[in-house]
């Protein structure tokens, strides 16, 4: 290697190293997230007063009314009073001056890249597409900052794109059904995040959500009365496509279909069977019948139907977690299947997943599916649903498997939001992962998508589930690779999460009123407490089994009103660690504070009037404020007995068990501090 060369490699990475620096510095002034591909500081500040004005270069197109959106949102937040209230055309005067080439046909690979300039007293925006100006005008509001006499905008150059064309969020509207209302305020969170693709599953052993003229026992006997028309289909596709968002239906085949075949029986896969819709949570045996001709009429004739209300091309046909028992004992299937030479029921399954793919392709739609439907016959065109991170054969995962095998893909594995997995888990995630590929192959990766099942989730609860982890994984799904500091994602997500709120989001405030009802009086505070130190049980332990509950059951628990990442879980945690490195009296104080702020809660909490929910918090309250009380001694300068000790420890295992579907996240951290006092000999 020449001299030249080595200098040039040397000059290329002080290069990124110093972009990487830069923008871990500039995250610090900054609350924008996703994080842009290029952003430079600037001195410059656009002050947003009575004489605020928007304009744009054309009206044709999304951006007007979004813009409009725009300057309610602004002046909402600052309570400024604007003399306009609505953008103006053209106008080269405005404060914000927003221009774009095209209005866009919104599909995959469609160009939403932006350039976004705070000059001295106004702030250019110009953008390829539409779509490009929508995206801009969300990072215009993210850059709202204020000191004790104005708000404004702060100054900076964004050059800015998406790293990946497909960056969606799955509802499952199956399990527990979400009423229009909760699916638009969850686009317009998305839109807010830069999202693209709202996933819709609409059908599933628990419910059948579409109101079909053709085939009218499926909401009739397939819903229990939950559905959505048409009419409401359409504006919930319009209100999307407005926000530059794609919306891609799923109607789950040919597992995952109990509640069609409650409505049509005859097209199962076991004679006799008595279809009902399911209750309980999990994987089960009915089956459409892939060798009876009027299941192909019927999905024929539903596709007919539903396809033409939603324009997007894709059309997701589930295809996952079929295990085939009713197949099995089906003694013509498997004559079937034997004439065929099909040697499992993965053969059978891609046999019924091709006659889908024709099926669609008459209505020129392409097929997408979970990873199941990747068999040897499938047709490159198929998108595939990457959700099983590895599978027998492909040690490094079906999204990998997928695009070196020449499919377009899209993952989901490890951003199952339902598993109530800290953020930092998902965001460090990506979708490519590690594994070296091919340009080509790269290209094949389309993407990824956060994935709400709602088997634990109603319309109360459901945003607090998806948000604010959703805003991090998107940043994910468009930043640069390389965008990946937890400190500082963190830090940036905290605002976030409240400018949520501002787009009818409930994930803070739906909290009180699960609260309230728990404790049957308006004096929920040390039941707050409680949430910022609990967390729900992670990754299906909570209703192992899919038993414990049914899509009827109670969903105003406990547990439903605590959150992944509980705020002073992490920071006592946080705290921890740093005095065990660094003791010192500042950090004693802080420690202090915690203690006693448990140890008073447990002492408000004694004063609720009992009932049977409060009865089974009341064991780990007590043991949270023993346990708080014999630190706050020590750490006051105390000395405890050997035997003190033990009751600590003893203690803190008791407060390892869960509580009502919850568990204690300061045990760690608890357990560390011990530990170190023990060192320092504040334990004799």
């Amino acid at each position: 290697m020449t001299n030249s060369i080595v200098k040039t490699i040397f000059l290329a990475l002080t290069f990124v190293s110093s972009m990487i620096h830069c923008q871990e510095k500039l995250s610090d002034k900054y609350n924008l997230m996703p994080w842009p591909q290029e952003i430079q500081s600037n001195a410059n500040r656009v002050k947003i007063a009575k004489d605020f004005t928007i304009s744009i270069n054309k009206k044709e197109g999304r951006v007007y009314n979004y813009a409009t959106n725009i300057i309610r949102r602004i002046t909402n937040r600052t309570g400024v009073f604007v003399d306009q209230g609505f953008p103006l055309l053209n106008d080269k005067n405005a404060t914000v001056r927003v221009s774009f080439d095209e209005v866009a046909e919104l599909k995959l690979g469609v160009d939403e890249s932006y350039e976004l300039d705070v000059n001295n007293n106004f702030v250019e925006i110009s953008a390829k597409t539409d779509i490009g100006a929508l995206r801009a005008l969300e990072t215009l509001v993210q850059l709202i900052d204020h000191n004790e006499n104005s708000f404004f905008v702060n100054g900076v150059v964004i050059k800015d794109n998406p790293r990946y064309g497909w960056r969606g969020l799955m509802i499952d509207v199956s399990r527990h059904f979400h009423p229009v209302e909760v699916l638009k305020r969850n686009l317009d969170a998305m839109a807010s995040m830069k999202m693209n693709v709202f996933h819709w599953h609409l059908s599933d052993d628990q419910g059948f959500r579409f109101k079909s003229d053709t085939y009218p026992k499926l909401h009739e006997l397939g819903s229990d009365g939950l559905y959505y028309t048409k009419p409401q289909i359409r504006d919930i596709v319009s209100y999307a496509n407005k926000r530059g968002i794609r919306v891609v239906p799923e109607i789950d085949v040919p597992g995952h279909a109990t509640a069609i075949l409650a409505a049509y029986p005859e097209l199962g896969s076991k004679d006799g069977y008595d279809y009902k819709i399911e209750r309980f949570s999990g994987v089960f045996h009915p089956t459409l019948n892939p060798i009876n001709p009027k299941v192909y009429t019927f999905l024929d004739n539903l596709f007919a139907e539903i396809v033409p209300l939603f324009p997007d091309v894709y059309f997701h046909i589930g295809g996952d977690e079929n295990e085939g028992k009713h197949w099995d004992e089906n003694h013509e299937i498997q004559k079937f299947k034997n004439k065929k030479g099909f040697k499992n029921n993965h053969d059978l399954q891609t046999y019924f997943n091709i006659k889908l793919q024709k099926i669609l392709a008459k209505y020129d739609r392409k097929l997408m599916g979970w990873d199941e439907i990747m068999t040897d016959g499938m047709p490159k065109s198929a998108i595939i649903h990457s959700w099983r991170g590895v599978n027998e054969g492909f040690k490094d995962g079906t999204l990998i498997e997928a695009v070196k095998k020449g499919y377009q893909a899209v993952l989901s594995n490890d951003y199952y939001i339902d598993r109530v997995q800290s953020v930092d888990h998902h965001y460090l995630f990506d979708p490519a992962g590690d594994v070296p590929l091919t340009k080509e192959e790269e290209s094949r990766v389309l993407g990824g998508e956060v994935t709400m099942w709602s088997e634990l989730v109603t319309p109360l609860t459901v945003d607090s589930r998806i948000w604010p982890r959703t805003a991090a994984i998107a940043e994910r799904f468009w930043s640069s690779k390389e965008v990946k500091d937890l400190k500082s994602m963190r830090k940036r997500l905290a605002v976030v999460s409240f400018q949520l709120e501002e787009l009818g989001i409930t994930h803070l405030s739906y909290r009180n009123q699960l609260l309230r009802n728990i404790a049957k009086s308006k004096n929920t505070e040390s039941l707050e407490l409680l949430t910022a130190i609990f967390e729900p049980l992670k990754i299906y332990t909570r209703n192992e089994g899919g038993t414990e509950y049914k899509t009827f059951s109670p969903f105003t628990l406990f547990a439903d009103a605590c959150v992944v990442d509980a705020e002073d879980a992490y920071n006592f945690n946080l705290l921890v660690d740093s005095y065990s490195d660094n003791p010192t009296t500042e950090k004693s104080e802080e420690l202090k504070g915690y203690f006693s702020k448990w140890k008073e809660g447990h002492a408000k909490f004694k004063k609720l009037k009992n009932n049977p929910i409060l009865n089974e918090l009341g064991n780990h309250y007590e043991n949270l404020s023993k346990v708080s009380s014999i630190y706050l001694e020590i750490l006051k300068g105390g000395s405890l007995s050997k035997s003190k000790g033990n009751e600590i420890k003893e203690t803190i295992e008791k407060l390892k068990k869960p509580m009502v579907d919850t568990e204690l996240v300061i045990v760690s951290g608890m357990e560390k501090l011990l530990k170190k006092l023990k060192k320092e000999g504040s334990i004799k």
